[in-house]
């Protein structure tokens, strides 16, 4: 037998079966995809979680009335106390009966307004930027948890239902001075909500 005949013998015949190292069928028929055990069960975890990370954010935003902080416009700093800018006079403006905003502005070491008053049950939106370094505000037992950043305004929304007093702090560091007596430790402010049948028509910028 010559090398040839030999070579011939063992070479498939054209459109012949053989092996496919790829796992295909030569008349192109895909075998189906081998996942392992585990492989299979971290995928099925993963795309679990992630379908309750999406319900759960999904439930606070609609129920619960948690949302992330909103940049609604630039703004000039420097322009800040010119005329007819909503922040060269902070305060409170009524839309409707028990609806309000609040212009805010943060400043080293104190807020503009630092002390607010509304009737419970008030939804109150509060837009709030900084005149000179980064500075934060949270008012507690609300969701009002943001920055306040020179150049930026940023809003957020809260329903006052319960009365009581809410304090708001600056929880972003922004200085001291040594030896003043005051800094971003004393950096606060108060809001007031009072029963609707004891409380103002309207909501007010309060003062010691």
């Amino acid at each position: 037998m010559s090398e040839h005949d030999h070579a011939t013998e063992h070479t498939p015949a054209a459109g012949g079966h053989g092996d496919d190292p790829h796992g295909a069928s030569a008349n192109g028929e895909a075998v189906a995809l081998h996942i392992e055990k585990w492989e299979g069960i971290w995928i099925r975890v993963a795309l679990g979680m992630t379908v309750v990370f999406i319900a759960a954010i999904t439930i606070a935003a609609l129920s619960f009335g948690i949302s992330v902080p909103g940049a609604t416009a630039r703004i000039n700093p420097a322009t800040l106390n010119d005329e007819g800018n909503p922040f060269a006079t902070p305060g409170i403006r009524e839309l409707a009966p028990g609806k309000y905003e609040v212009y805010m502005v943060a400043q080293t070491w104190n807020f503009l307004p630092d002390k607010l008053e509304f009737p419970a049950g008030s939804e109150v939106t509060f837009y709030v930027t900084a005149r000179d370094v980064i500075h934060g505000i949270k008012i507690a037992g609300t969701n009002v948890n943001m920055m306040a950043l020179p150049g930026q305004v940023s809003t957020l929304k809260a329903t006052f239902d319960k009365p009581g007093t809410y304090n708001y702090i600056c929880h972003e560091y922004c200085g001291y001075v040594a030896g003043a007596p005051i800094g971003h430790h004393t950096m606060y402010g108060q809001i007031t909500i009072l029963p609707a049948e004891g409380a103002a028509e309207t909501a007010q910028v309060t003062s010691e």
